[in-house]
């Protein structure tokens, strides 16, 4: 019975920290002790960016033109596409660019992935700061001037945009779960550093680039490798890029699997509380770590319950009509029932289920390291 509740009340205060107790703890340490970037608008370092691609004739021609037309001087910007052993046109399209805008050039990798396709990049480009995106992200004019101007400042070392979700009249589709992501995000950035990024916007400078092994994403890598480093990772909301949000909830499910199996390889391999400070190691246990283990946890929380419903006491009687009833939202949500809360509901069923997914994922194969495209967002 001990040890029952020690797992019923432990699951419990777990998911209940990681999702509500944390985010309202980061706001008001953000609030009460905010740490400012110190920004400057002037500072126009020459920016290699970098676009990593696999097989992206549809996209690419259209990313190149938006890049082209960035609000930063020609004369400091070169666009650097690392196609990653394309069997399509990519290659071509990008050359058909690059002979009309010597600001843009092609380079060509053997299949390695898209981490091994942004090293070989960074080490043939001379920019000053490196800039990476997606081949179906969308950048603001103005992108490059917001990031730049947050490296502006000696202790940032890594800096990351907004993505926002839009759908094909432009309307923006981004959901609650993933607002209250962005908020959360900017809540760290303020208080010491951010613990993850997105790969569709963000910035380095050069000194401070990490030639990682190529298993790990710089999305959650970067941040933390920043912060070892003595450097902070933060959060530029103007900088803004766009793509295109999924049309069903299930349609991004395997990218997410497979980037929660990356992601529980920073994990278990130790490197991500390595050297780091106290601070932000709570940051990194309290929104990764437990988030990562979401799955792990409502299993615990539900089985225990389960065992603990007959001679528990009313409290676990009430607990599991209430895990129940949250499962038929999860339902109703699944099929479309219009019930108050069934379709977040059934999102962060998808995505809890994900992080249990992921790690049985990475069990039997290990870090994923070449990637496959997610229809959702193409």
């Amino acid at each position: 019975m001990v040890v029952l509740k020690t797992l019923f009340w432990g699951s419990l205060g777990a998911l209940a920290w990681t999702h509500v107790g944390y985010p309202v703890a980061a706001g008001l340490v953000a609030r009460a002790r905010p740490r400012r970037v110190a920004k400057d608008s002037s500072f126009e370092p020459s920016v290699s960016v970098i676009i990593a691609a696999w097989d992206e004739e549809d996209q690419i021609e259209a990313r190149l033109q938006n890049l082209l037309a960035l609000d930063y001087p020609v004369d400091k910007l070169e666009i650097v596409v690392a196609s990653d052993a394309s069997t399509d046109r990519t290659d071509e399209l990008v050359q058909e660019v690059a002979a009309n805008d010597p600001r843009v050039r092609l380079i060509a990798c053997e299949r390695g992935g898209k981490v091994a396709a942004q090293h070989r990049a960074v080490r043939e480009t001379t920019g000053d700061v490196v800039a990476f995106s997606d081949a179906n992200s969308t950048w603001a004019p103005d992108v490059l001037k917001l990031l730049t101007a947050s490296l502006a400042d000696p202790e940032v070392g890594y800096v990351c945009g907004r993505l926002e979700l839009r759908d094909a009249t432009g309307a923006n589709k981004e959901g609650l779960y993933w607002r209250y992501e962005l908020w959360l995000r900017q809540q760290e950035s303020l208080v010491h550093s951010i613990t993850g990024g997105n790969g569709a916007v963000y910035a380095v400078r050069r000194e401070d680039y990490v030639e990682d092994d190529p298993r790990y994403g710089h999305d959650l890598g970067f941040p933390y490798l920043m912060v070892q480093r003595g450097k902070r990772a933060v959060y530029e909301p103007a900088a803004i890029a766009i793509e295109s949000a999924s049309s069903e909830p299930e349609d991004e499910y395997d990218r997410k699997v497979r980037m929660i199996a990356q992601s529980w390889g920073h994990v278990f391999s130790g490197r991500m509380l390595r050297r780091t400070k106290p601070l932000y190691a709570i940051e990194l246990i309290s929104h990764r770590l437990l988030r990562y283990g979401s799955g792990i946890l409502h299993i615990a929380l539900f089985a225990s319950n389960v065992a603990l419903v007959p001679r528990g006491g009313l409290v676990y009687r009430v607990a599991f009509a209430g895990q129940l009833a949250a499962l038929g939202l999860v339902f109703a949500g699944k099929h479309r029932v219009k019930v108050p809360g069934a379709g977040i509901a059934y999102y962060y069923f998808l995505v809890t289920k994900a992080t249990f997914d992921g790690l049985v994922r990475y069990v039997r194969s290990g870090t994923p390291v070449v990637w496959a495209k997610a229809d959702g967002t193409r």
